[in-house]
C-alpha cells in the first residue's frame, strides 16, 4: 500500500498533470503555514546561539537529493582542515525513545535509523540521532566537537545555523513547483534564495535564485563491497552482465543509471524510502548478484545472501564551495547566530 501511494503521489508531483483544485488550496494553506512559522523563528522566537559553528545541509523536495553524501564529504574536508566536525539529524525509520542517541557503528539500523549508521561508519565523526536537532547539537559540543552539520535540518528553525546549503535533484528539480500535498515541496521554492549556497546533485538547471551561488556536484561509485565477505569488486566487473538492482532510496532511479552508466544491465527493484528490509527482499529470481546503495546494505548485512554487494558513493564537491564554508567559518564572530 505505501508503495502505491508513493508512485501515485511521485506520479502527480513530477508529471506534467496540473494538481487538482483541492490539492492545489491545500498547497497554499501549507506554504502560508510555513511562512508564518519561519517568520516566527526569525522575529518572535529566534534561537540562542551555540558555541560552534553550525552548517545545515538540507533540501526542499520531500525525499532525497544527494544530502548524505554531501555531509560525508564535508565532513571529510573539516576533519582535513583540524576541526572536529559532529552530524547531527533526526534518525528517520529508527525506533529510538531517548531526545539525544550518540550512534555506533554497531547499532540497529531499525533503532537509530539507516541514514544515521551510514554516517558514523562513513564519516568516523560523532553522530547523534534526536528530533531536537538543538538538544543533538549541544550533545555533540559537549563531546568536544568544533563544528556541528545537520543532515537535513533546513526546516528545523528552532536550530541556529552559520550557513545553509540546500541540495537539489538535478534530474527531478523541483518538481511541478507546488507545496505539499499538491507538490513534493517542504517550504516555497522562493527559500532557496534565502540559504547560502545551493548544490545541484548532477545534470540540470537549478530555479531561480537569485544572487545566490550555485555549485554542481559529482557522485562517484566506488567499488562494489560484498556485504558477507568485505570484498571489493570493480563494478567493471559486472559490465555486460544482468543484476538485480535495489534501491529503497527518495531517488531510486538515480542508482540504476549510474549501474546503467557503467555498462550493468540491471533488472530493477524499487522500494519505498527507508524500506524495511526482510531476508525474503532478497530472494530474487532468476538467481543474480545483486546491487544495492549503501543505506540500503546497512540493513541487510546480517542476512545477505553470498552473491549481494552494495555500491558507496563519494560526494566530489568544488573547490568554490569549499572555499566558501572555510570563509564563513573563518568569519563567524558568533558561531551558530544566523536564523
Amino acid at each position: 500500500m505505501r508503495a502505491q501511494l508513493e508512485t501515485a503521489l511521485l506520479r502527480l508531483w513530477y508529471g506534467p498533470q496540473r494538481p487538482p483544485l483541492s490539492l492545489r488550496l491545500l498547497a497554499r494553506l501549507f506554504a502560508l503555514t510555513v511562512r508564518l512559522r519561519r517568520l516566527a523563528y526569525r522575529h518572535l522566537w529566534p534561537p540562542a546561539p551555540l558555541a560552534v559553528p553550525v552548517v545545515v545541509v538540507g533540501n526542499l523536495t520531500v525525499g532525497g537529493s544527494g544530502k548524505t553524501p554531501v555531509v560525508l564529504a564535508l565532513a571529510e574536508h573539516l576533519t582535513r582542515a583540524g576541526a572536529r566536525p559532529g552530524i547531527v539529524l533526526r534518525g528517520y525509520g529508527g525506533r529510538r525513545r531517548v531526545p539525544v542517541h550518540r550512534v555506533r557503528p554497531d547499532d540497529d539500523p531499525g533503532v537509530v535509523g539507516d541514514e544515521a549508521l551510514l554516517l558514523v561508519r562513513r564519516s568516523g565523526v560523532p553522530v547523534v540521532v534526536a528530533p531536537a536537532r538543538r538538544v543533538g547539537a549541544e550533545a555533540l559540543i559537549e563531546a568536544g566537537c568544533s563544528v556541528v552539520l545537520s543532515d537535513d535540518g533546513l526546516q528545523h528553525y528552532a536550530l541556529p545555523r552559520t550557513l545553509e546549503l540546500a541540495v537539489i535533484d538535478g534530474t527531478r528539480g523541483l518538481g511541478n513547483g507546488y507545496c505539499l500535498p499538491a507538490g513534493p515541496l517542504r517550504e516555497p521554492a522562493a527559500r532557496l534564495a534565502e540559504v547560502d549556497a545551493v548544490i545541484v546533485n548532477g545534470e540540470g538547471e537549478p530555479p531561480p535564485v537569485g544572487a545566490v551561488p550555485v555549485h554542481s556536484l559529482r557522485l562517484i561509485a566506488g567499488d562494489a563491497i560484498n556485504l558477507r565477505t568485505g570484498e571489493r569488486r570493480a563494478l567493471a566487473a559486472f559490465a555486460d552482465r544482468q543484476v538485480h538492482a535495489l534501491a529503497g532510496i527518495g531517488h531510486p532511479e538515480r542508482f540504476f543509471a549510474m549501474l546503467r552508466a557503467h555498462g550493468l544491465r540491471p533488472l530493477v527493484h524499487a522500494l519505498p524510502d527507508h524500506y524495511a528490509y526482510e531476508p525474503a527482499s532478497l530472494d530474487l529470481v532468476p538467481p543474480l548478484p545483486v546491487l544495492m546503495t549503501e543505506k540500503d546494505a546497512v540493513k541487510c548485512a546480517a542476512f545477505a545472501p553470498a552473491d549481494c554487494w552494495y555500491v558507496p558513493v563519494t560526494a566530489q564537491l568544488p573547490a568554490a564551495l569549499l572555499a566558501q564554508l572555510d570563509a564563513r567559518l573563518a568569519g563567524a564572530r558568533m558561531p551558530g547566530s544566523r536564523t
